[in-house]
């Protein structure tokens, strides 16, 4: 049986995306899935936007480094690179709690083994074209009104769906994690459907 392809669109700066990346590597465990990773960024998402939190302006305003430093990754060795460019970048941010700077960028990029001079980009504007255009392509399916993490998959039917979350807190792991995927694809894949939420209450946990 084929694997059925499934999208993630994720910034590295995002913990809740963290998780749901981490699920979803379970459910490839447990579904016959395969998850391709692809580089969104919050700081192209509230781009001139005036109305922010100041602490949340701080995080968009460095959050530019880890996905410029992504998509010149990608650009340059192939979209296959960033699972583990991800994983490194997401590890270092989240579980240990590093601060975003060029001794992060250097460090993931040494683990997986790319050149560390692609940490450069961090500071350039060179990429924000293929930045913007990775980007959009995630998004514009889904809307202007959700973050990170976003995934574009086969519905139950077998015709594309593209979804926000889910968030989960911690990631489910084994049949758990393929059975919320069940779910998930189902919800995602009724006709009409948009929304289901309910406030957070507790932190991200990273397990």
């Amino acid at each position: 049986m084929t694997a059925s392809r499934v999208d993630l669109w994720v910034d590295p700066i995002c913990p809740y995306a963290w998780m749901t990346s981490r699920w979803l590597l379970e459910v490839e465990r447990v579904r016959s899935i395969t998850v391709r990773f692809h580089v969104m960024s919050l700081s192209v998402l509230n781009d001139g936007r005036q109305d922010l939190p100041e602490r949340y302006r701080r995080l968009l305003d460095v959050g530019w480094g880890p996905v410029r430093v992504a998509i010149a990754a990608e650009q340059a060795h192939g979209q296959e690179v960033l699972r583990a460019l991800y994983g490194a970048l997401g590890t270092s941010l989240h579980p240990q709690g590093r601060d975003i700077g060029r001794d992060l960028y250097l460090d993931a990029l040494s683990d997986v083994g790319l050149p560390t001079s692609l940490a450069d980009a961090a500071e350039s504007t060179d990429f924000d074209q293929a930045l913007r255009a990775s980007h959009h392509a995630g998004m514009d399916p889904v809307g202007d009104d959700v973050g990170t993490p976003v995934i574009h998959a086969p519905g139950p039917d077998g015709e594309p769906v593209a979804f926000f979350g889910p968030v989960v807190i911690p990631a489910p792991k084994g049949e758990a994690a393929g059975r919320l995927w069940d779910g998930v694809l189902l919800v995602a894949g009724t006709d009409g459907f948009f929304e289901l939420k309910r406030s957070r209450t507790r932190e991200p946990i990273f397990d």
